[in-house]
């Protein structure tokens, strides 16, 4: 299972790093993106608890690929450019925006900021508007479909303007604590509720390879 979007107690989650990857790798788990929230006030103190947490992993026993990230959450539309050349600045190897959830009050315009960006996933982009969809085709970013009650609420959405417009799509978990962990089953509910076809589910699985061979040159 490969899975770029979950979160430690470094922001809103429920367990330390050390232990959100040992859940992980014994629920399976191969390769797992820790992308804890961040904005201006906390990003290089999250990106480096990540960080090492990632190093230490390395050479433990366990099979499993830790990958540090953050989520930019509710940062000013007009900001988001300047925080993800931050994070690049960090070397940051996984970027994610969160996107226009519908049960969240994201500023308007943040999908478009996060695609103009440039980031690696635009995370649960709610109602994301036509042009907006076939603007990440042009710039590569992955829409979400999410596993995550409430911000999968429009998931049907997503998935159909990603078939229109061809853009790249990955499904997450957005696990906050290891029960909300993905396995096959449930990764084909969710898709399979968004309307995606058994094709479009192996579509999502090497979309989500894709990504990982290219977040790999990063770190």
């Amino acid at each position: 299972m490969i899975d770029f979007h979950t979160h430690t107690f470094l922001s809103d989650g429920a367990l330390s790093p050390a232990e959100h990857v040992r859940r992980a790798y014994v629920a399976g788990y191969k390769i797992l993106g820790i992308t804890d929230h961040v904005d201006f006030s906390n990003i290089e103190f999250v990106f480096e608890g990540l960080k090492r947490c990632a190093e230490e992993t390395k050479g433990s026993g366990w099979d499993i690929e830790v990958i540090p990230g953050v989520e930019i959450t509710h940062v000013p539309a007009k900001k988001i450019e300047k925080i993800v050349n931050l994070a690049r600045n960090l070397k940051v190897p996984l970027i994610i925006v969160h996107g226009e959830s519908p049960i969240e009050p994201v500023e308007p315009g943040t999908n478009r900021a996060a695609i103009e960006a440039g980031v690696d996933i635009l995370a649960h982009p709610g109602l994301i508007t036509d042009e907006d969809a076939k603007r990440a085709k042009e710039t590569g970013v992955y829409l979400e479909i999410t596993a995550k009650r409430g911000h999968g609420m429009t998931n049907g959405h997503v998935a159909r303007l990603c078939d229109l417009y061809e853009c790249k799509s990955i499904l997450s978990s957005d696990a906050h604590i290891h029960t909300e962990f993905l396995n096959e089953n449930t990764a084909r509910t969710v898709l399979k509720g968004s309307g995606m076809s058994d094709a479009q589910y192996g579509l999502i699985n090497g979309n989500l390879s894709e990504l990982f061979e290219k977040i790999k040159l990063k770190f």
